[in-house]
């Protein structure tokens, strides 16, 4: 029987969770805020569409942690893979790529990870291009990326008021206006709500309790706070037995999580049971405002489960197409 990496992980987890074997080591994305004090946000340029009005569909593909990657070209130079990540509103490249290109570097500054917040260095890029769109005179970070294959992170800053669709089935990347959808049978469309620019809340349920759920297409994992823990041991009870979970950023920041399961999630029409979440009250909870109002962050082991996800940063929408049943 063959089975993706993504089954592989989930199927280790959940004998993990039984006690059979060690727990694996999950990547989990950085989310790169810049600090909102001192020097503040940095210009980030102006988007520059080579075809506007076009919808630009760009094929992608999966990195080693099923998260998907869409090839970038830098000033002219590349493809590199970039990972699409909707849970970051800065882009970055990688540092090994800004050397080669001799990218100019300005002064480190704060940045909010998922772990803390550190001082990196940003680069200028004078092009930037995903498909048939660009962006010109944008900065971004260079960071010492964990996983070396990736030229850089690719967050929503550079989309600004226009419509991302990851297409789950295809592997792909649709840029497109911000446009009016509507829901029909296998697609809602949930209103969004803002956090330091990002379109990434929506509302989800477990059981008849509301809950936030962070969009984040850089994670592999899904994530829990300590509000939303402690409403899962009021459902099953504290006695379970928890499994430890190794974590790591895409910086190469260590973390430790606990496996827990959401006994039943209702999400854009999709209804999950027993889904497997980690605790793990990171920074990135602080940062976008839900520590102490359950959340959790959604990360590609769960948002695979839609055939696509749209979020338009221009109506403040989320839309979820569901697989035929």
């Amino acid at each position: 029987m063959s089975l993706t990496r993504r089954h592989a992980i989930q199927i280790a987890l959940a004998a993990a969770a039984a006690g059979l074997v060690a727990p694996p080591a999950w990547s989990s994305e950085t989310l790169l805020s810049p600090e909102m004090t001192g020097t503040g946000t940095p210009d980030l340029g102006t988007p520059d569409l080579a075809t506007p009005g076009l919808d630009a569909l760009v094929n992608g593909a999966s990195d080693a942690f099923d998260r998907l990657t869409v090839p970038v070209t830098l000033n002219g130079h590349g493809p590199y893979p970039f990972m699409v990540d909707t849970g970051a509103n800065i882009s970055c490249v990688a540092r090994r790529v800004a050397q080669a290109l001799a990218l100019p570097v300005q002064p480190s500054r704060p940045v909010h990870t998922m772990v803390a917040v550190r001082s990196q260095p940003l680069a200028l890029i004078d092009v930037l291009t995903v498909g048939r769109q660009t962006r010109r005179s944008m900065a971004a970070l260079a960071l010492q990326l964990e996983d070396p294959r990736l030229g850089g992170v690719l967050a929503v800053d550079w989309l600004q008021n226009q419509r991302l669709t990851l297409d789950f089935t295809r592997n792909s990347l649709e840029l497109a206006d911000s446009r009016h959808d509507f829901s029909r049978p296998g697609r809602v469309i949930l209103q969004a709500r803002r956090r330091l620019g990002q379109l990434t809340i929506v509302d989800a349920e477990l059981g008849e309790t509301r809950i936030s759920a962070l969009i984040d297409s850089g994670s592999e994992a899904s994530l829990c706070n300590a509000p939303l823990r402690r409403l899962i041991e009021r459902r099953r009870g504290a006695g379970e037995r928890r499994q430890m979970v190794q974590m790591i950023s895409v910086l190469g920041e260590p973390f430790a999580g606990e496996l827990l399961y959401l006994p039943f999630l209702r999400l854009g029409g999709l209804e999950l049971g027993n889904v497997p979440v980690v605790h793990a009250d990171t920074h990135a909870f602080q940062i976008w405002g839900v520590a102490d109002v359950p959340a959790v962050l959604l990360g590609m082991d769960l948002l695979r489960q839609f055939r696509a996800v749209s979020l338009d940063y221009g109506r403040s929408q989320v839309r979820f197409d569901l697989h035929p049943a």
